[in-house]
């Protein structure tokens, strides 16, 4: 029996939650969501290498969830919508109900 493809709005959102899943990448947007960064700021607030930023910051870019723009010689990320906050609240959310079910 063959697989049968998932709509794609579906396959995109799972991409999405993978990409959440990271912890760092869920730290950066964490950090993104009080305001505009650079790579080596986000790099030195969570204490990892330049290049693990930018691979996470690449993810993230792919996936539209957050924007940059060159000023000077530095990129200045931020969260493109509001929407991933509220995403990120509601997870949030759930956790806590989850952990007073137990």
């Amino acid at each position: 029996m063959a697989k049968k493809k998932i709509p794609e709005i579906r396959y995109r959102a799972s991409r999405i939650c993978r990409a959440m899943g990271n912890p760092t990448a869920y730290e950066v947007l964490h950090i993104l969501k009080k305001g505009e960064r650079t790579p080596e700021e986000l790099a030195k607030l969570l204490g990892v290498s330049l290049p693990t930023i930018s691979q996470v910051l690449r993810s993230l870019r792919d996936l539209d969830l957050v924007r940059y723009e060159v000023k000077w010689r530095n990129r200045i990320y931020w969260i493109k919508t509001d929407v991933v906050v509220r995403v990120m609240t509601n997870l949030e959310q759930l956790v806590k109900i989850i952990e007073n079910m137990k």
